[in-house]
């Protein structure tokens, strides 16, 4: 594989929602993972599979390591938290340019529509699964959300 087309290949997968591209050609295979939204990680190794330290290539900085730090962990928040029931993309108003479902402050009661989770192209709604005040919203218009993910804080 050509380096025009592995570039292609980092620029495409950096720029899209995907966090992993593998692709396997008759001369090798390519995997592209991206650890955070500006950095993707390649790697190839070629049809016979002899690896060696110098097939891997870093395409982009990878993110920084940071220690752990206990003593300056955030508390977790208190109340009851909603979390997401599928992988999908978070919306919190029924269009753009529409209110919110719910903002900080919103009193909802179980059953409520609070968000949308778009996931293959259908459109889910998101009920309050108890009765509340809304403390957090946790995540960002158009933010790709994972299974189990917290979404609302309700106390």
């Amino acid at each position: 594989m050509d380096l025009r087309k592995l570039k292609t290949l980092i620029d495409l997968v950096s720029e899209s929602n995907i966090s992993e591209l593998e692709i396997t050609e008759a001369d090798g295979k390519v995997r592209i993972v991206k650890t955070d939204p500006n950095a993707a990680v390649m790697t190839a190794a070629p049809a016979f599979q002899q690896a060696a330290p110098q097939q891997q290539a870093v395409a982009a900085p990878a993110a920084p390591v940071a220690a752990p730090v206990v003593a300056a962990a955030p508390a977790e928040p208190t109340g009851h938290t909603i979390k997401s029931p599928m992988v999908g993309t978070y919306y919190g108003a029924a269009s753009p340019g529409a209110k919110p479902f719910v903002e900080v402050g919103t009193v909802v009661k179980e059953g409520q529509p609070v968000c949308i989770i778009e996931a293959m192209k259908i459109m889910n709604e998101i009920e309050a699964d108890k009765s509340g005040t809304v403390t957090k919203v946790m995540c960002e218009n158009g933010q790709a959300v994972e299974f189990g993910q917290p979404l609302f804080i309700i106390e």
